[in-house]
């Protein structure tokens, strides 16, 4: 593990998150998907099963989409935003069986608010840590799908979507083409 398991997985969660908007279509398309969601990024607290509350989450990705493509002072600009707009306070808190992390926002705060908040915080770790550099775009043409590379030598080139299986396949093929010739 390279930073706290809690930026960890804030920071996969954010990614899957922007990912569901992407060359697919809306990979989160109804309440249920972000059911789904909430229980495979192990969210816990308020989580109202709502249009309401899934248009909210849907609004996030763009934001959160940005601190892919912009530069380090403009990505300091989005994490204070969001934890100014949420009014984050960082606390240590122990709950589920968890071990003490920090949480920034009350665990009713709206599922919106807790992702923005916990994402800005991962990435503030990143900011803070100099490594920024593992955050990332999928390097398989036509892909747009953001990485984070947790990775200990910082060799993830891929995203989650298969593109690194397509990029095997492609290059396979090339080798055989230029050995028949």
């Amino acid at each position: 593990m390279l930073f706290a398991h809690d930026t960890e997985c804030s920071l996969i969660a954010a990614a899957a998150l922007v990912n569901t908007a992407g060359r697919d279509g809306d990979l989160l398309p109804d309440v249920a998907a972000l059911d789904a969601f909430f229980a495979r990024h192990a969210y816990t607290g308020r989580h109202e099963h709502t249009e309401a509350e899934l248009h909210a989450v849907r609004e996030l990705r763009p934001r959160l989409r940005r601190i892919w493509h912009a530069d380090p002072p403009e990505i300091v600009t989005l994490v204070n935003g969001l934890l100014l707009e949420h009014r984050a306070l960082p606390q240590l808190i122990e709950h589920d069986d968890e071990p003490y992390h920090l949480h920034a926002v009350p665990r009713d705060a709206p599922l919106a608010t807790r992702i923005a908040v916990e994402a800005a915080m991962a990435v503030a770790d990143l900011v803070r840590a100099g490594e920024l550099r593992r955050l990332r775009i999928c390097e398989f043409p036509d892909c747009d799908n953001v990485v984070v590379d947790l990775s200990r030598n910082r060799s993830r080139r891929f995203c989650e979507a298969g593109c690194g299986n397509r990029a095997a396949v492609t290059a396979y093929r090339a080798r055989r083409a230029a050995g028949r010739s």
